[in-house]
């Protein structure tokens, strides 16, 4: 959902733009003179010395009451929706997933707790110094997010193998997903320098 209500937005606020340019553009450049055609007659900008907002428009309300107080709203309003919109880009995690039991039925499995024992699962593979582990997608789709902090001496293609077959593949037979896409991050610990006196 969050998808399609990002490519509306984008593509009506493209829209928008594209339109108000090139009317500005048209104007600018004078070419509805050179090409004889007509604006409405509500359009602004009719030739190369129109300015985008006159002096009558900038001054028209000032002495009304109403005219700050909206503003102002309308203003905040937008910033609200702006912030809205921006918090809703993260992934929010995963509250539940779906597991299906060899009866028919199914059952819910809290995601946090599907969380913890892939961390601790990671935890144990050889080199890994700490994981963080989080599910996002749906309650019948999850995919993970795992973050692995590996110690010096480990060997980041043999950890990578082992989480992939050990570590997720278990996780994925003991939900009985179908499949458990992830994107996993490998950082190294950092050690600070000694000083020596």
């Amino acid at each position: 959902m969050l998808k399609v209500v990002n490519r509306v937005l984008l593509g009506l606020l493209g829209l928008g733009l594209f339109a108000l340019g090139g009317g500005v553009l048209l104007g600018g450049l004078d070419l509805q003179r050179r090409w004889d055609f007509g604006m409405p007659g509500w359009w602004p900008f009719r030739g190369p010395d129109d300015v985008v907002l006159g002096t009558e428009g900038r001054t028209r309300w000032r002495a009304e009451g109403w005219w700050w107080p909206t503003v102002i709203a309308v203003l905040v309003v937008l910033l609200v929706l702006l912030l809205w919109w921006l918090l809703a880009q993260r992934r929010h995690r995963l509250g539940s997933v779906l597991v299906r039991s060899g009866d028919g039925a199914a059952a819910r499995l809290d995601g946090r707790a599907l969380e913890d024992v892939i961390e601790a699962e990671a935890r144990d593979l050889d080199g890994v110094a700490r994981a963080h582990v989080r599910l996002t997608g749906r309650s019948t789709a999850p995919a993970a997010r795992v973050r692995l902090v590996l110690e010096p001496h480990a060997d980041p293609a043999r950890t990578l193998g082992r989480l992939s077959g050990e570590t997720l593949a278990h996780t994925r037979e003991s939900a009985d997903l179908g499949s458990l896409p992830s994107k996993v991050r490998l950082e190294e610990v950092r050690h600070h320098a000694r000083r020596a006196d």
